[in-house]
This record gives C-alpha cells, sequence and structure tokens, in this order.
C-alpha cells in the first residue's frame, strides 16, 4: 500500500515536471510570437530575450527526469543491447549508478548556486532587474527531479525490475525490433 502511493507520487511528479517543461515551451512560444509580430505595431517586451532564455532552461531541464523515466531520452545503449540476464542487469546498475553519481554532484552545485544568488540577492544584468534565484530555480528544480529519478530507477533495477525506460520485450533485439514494427506491431 505505502509502496503504490509511494510510486503514484514520484510518478506524479515526473509527469507534473514534464508538464511544467511544457508551458515553458509555450511561454518560449508567446515571447518570441510577440516580439516577432509586435515589432509591427511597436509592441516590444522588455528584457523578451532574457526571458525566453530562463524559459529554455528551465524547459530543458524539468523536462529530463520525464524524458528519461519514459525511454526518450538518448542513451548509448549499443552495450547493454548485446548483454542478456543478470549480466546485464550488473551493467544497467553499474550504468545507472554512474549517471546517478554525476546528476549528484551536478544537482548539489546547482541548487548550492541557486541558494547563492537568493543568499547575496544576485539579480541579473538585464533591462529588468529580476532576482536570478527565481530562473534558477528551473534549473536546480529540475536537477533535482532528475536525480529523484535516477536514485528511483536504479533502486528498482537492484530490486530486479526491468528499467523503466526500456523498450520492447525484454529480450527482443533490435533486428526484432524493427521487424515487429515493420509489421505493425507498435513501438
Amino acid at each position: 500500500m505505502a509502496g503504490g502511493l509511494v510510486r503514484r507520487a514520484l510518478d506524479l511528479l515526473y509527469l507534473g515536471a514534464g508538464y511544467a517543461a511544457g508551458v515553458f515551451m509555450v511561454a518560449i512560444f508567446a515571447i518570441m510570437m510577440v516580439m516577432s509580430v509586435g515589432r509591427q505595431f511597436a509592441i516590444n517586451i522588455p528584457a523578451g530575450d532574457d526571458f525566453a532564455s530562463w524559459c529554455m532552461a528551465a524547459m530543458a531541464f524539468l523536462g529530463l527526469a520525464h524524458t528519461f523515466k519514459r525511454g526518450e531520452m538518448i542513451r548509448v545503449g549499443l552495450l547493454l543491447e548485446q548483454l542478456h540476464g543478470r549480466t546485464k542487469q550488473i551493467a544497467e546498475i553499474v550504468a545507472l549508478g554512474i549517471a546517478t553519481a554525476f546528476i549528484l554532484y551536478f544537482t548539489r552545485y546547482a541548487v548550492q548556486m541557486t541558494y547563492d544568488s537568493w543568499r547575496f540577492n544576485d539579480i541579473a544584468q538585464g533591462v529588468v532587474a529580476l532576482p536570478l534565484w527565481i530562473p534558477q530555480l528551473g534549473f536546480a528544480g529540475g536537477l533535482a527531479i532528475l536525480s529523484i529519478a535516477l536514485v528511483d530507477e536504479m533502486i528498482s533495477v537492484i530490486s530486479g525490475n526491468r528499467p523503466s525506460y526500456e523498450k520492447g520485450s525484454p529480450e527482443e533485439t533490435p533486428d526484432e525490433f524493427i521487424e515487429r514494427i515493420s509489421q505493425g506491431g507498435g513501438g
């Protein structure tokens, strides 16, 4: 019961981060359209380029965990695709361990930078004097959620489960996958 609740909460966190990334993508579109069309009508967004850049960073980092858990992130699986059984599970755990260590290291410094920006009241250098910690929240938050997703995935694989990001059947080769897709079997 508690495990199912935690699983649903984590999945909701990843999905929410994915939706937030989508909202930032729409914001980028809106800003860019207003800036482009607005020139014809003398409408200007002060620091529009800055806001679009901050939205782009938030979109990219908030979308990482959702993309990772759905198996849509580009990963190099050439070696792992050649392995099977326990050897493949150990290789997955090692790969997830390395990725988790790297992202946790990166996250620690991103969160520290955001906290320092808040603590020292750093202000953006652009036209709009916005406290820098506000746009940095998307960057640090996205990395924190990705860290949670990596730890979650590593625990799942260590427990003997198949990685959630793995597509196709567990023992399906790339050639079998292509054959299944070509016959209309879906992806």
